[in-house]
């Protein structure tokens, strides 16, 4: 749950919403300047890799569907954890990827992305010397410890369990002669580089997890950012995106990435004043509140 408090309002998103809205962001990647989705390093049967790329990234958080059809509840509020709250609790978050990684044993190509997904996010944290190209936009400032505080031997033991999961699957995307070349590095780092960017890109406008470049971070696309190292035509060819918020919920991106003039996105979302409390089951009242659906134009000038 992507909890967001902006003046006197309460904001919640699904993880699985959030997802979906990075599945869209990646549906529309692509024009005269960017390579499509999928299609970087001109692989054998792109259209099929491109549908795996495009299941990877709409579905990353996809181990959080149990857990937010029974969130947790913070104990003095009665309200659904947020995302932050829960990650407090390191085996809590490693768990959900645990569930997602596997999710899907049809589409190896898919969950060999979420997994590669997944080992970097606790990478930065973790090792000594991180590919800071896979940087998510979440610490493009900087100080992933604040994500995922505590100590660094879980965390250690997760990326070797994550190591396991991605030459299984990659084994099994290689016994197919096509999905062989999709392992290839000038197909596949592109790819797991443009989930992290959709995803981050995605969070900057359902909550306020991607710090503003500068000031006090907002939320809700309203913050001013940078999308470092985004694959403009392939692994070689790099370039940073300005996100900058216009106001009225449009969003420029410099350069743009998408293929129209103006893309405009929606997700649902729960909204409750601020103070809010509940001594209520969560699903006595939960379900009660009503669906908000929030909108946004993303831009080129």
């Amino acid at each position: 749950m992507l909890k967001t408090v902006i003046d006197d309002t309460l904001t919640f998103i699904t993880q699985p919403d959030h997802g979906r809205l990075a599945g869209m962001l990646a549906a529309h990647w692509g024009n005269a300047s960017f390579t499509a989705a999928g299609h970087y390093g001109n692989p054998a049967q792109p259209d099929q890799v491109r549908g795996e790329v495009l299941l990877a990234i709409a579905e990353h958080d996809n181990g959080w569907w149990e857990w937010e059809a029974d969130p947790s509840v913070n104990t003095e509020t009665g309200l659904p954890m947020g995302l932050g709250e829960v990650l407090q609790d390191q085996q809590a978050g490693m768990d959900r990827w645990h569930i997602g990684t596997t999710r899907f044993p049809q589409h190896p190509y898919a969950s060999l992305l979420i997994a590669w997904h997944a080992y970097w996010l606790y990478a930065i944290r973790v090792l000594d010397h991180p590919d800071l190209r896979f940087t998510h936009p979440l610490f493009w400032r900087g100080a992933p410890e604040q994500l995922y505080p505590g100590a660094l031997e879980l965390p250690r033991e997760f990326l070797e369990g994550l190591a396991i999961t991605q030459k299984h699957l990659e084994s099994v995307v290689a016994n197919d002669v096509d999905g062989a070349r999709w392992l290839r590095e000038d197909v596949i780092k592109p790819n797991v580089r443009l989930l992290q960017l959709c995803d981050g890109l995605s969070l900057a406008l359902c909550s306020k997890l991607i710090p503003a470049a500068i000031g006090e971070t907002k939320g809700l696309g309203n913050d001013d950012f940078s999308l470092i190292g985004v694959p403009r035509t392939g692994w070689d060819d790099l370039v940073d995106i300005h996100v900058t918020a216009l106001g009225n919920n449009r969003i420029k991106l410099d350069p743009y990435p998408f293929d129209g003039p103006e893309l405009t996105v929606s997700v649902p979302a729960k909204i409750l004043p601020v103070g809010t409390l509940s001594k209520q089951p969560i699903h006595l009242w939960w379900h009660q509140v009503p669906l908000r659906l929030l909108t946004w134009t993303l831009v080129a000038s």
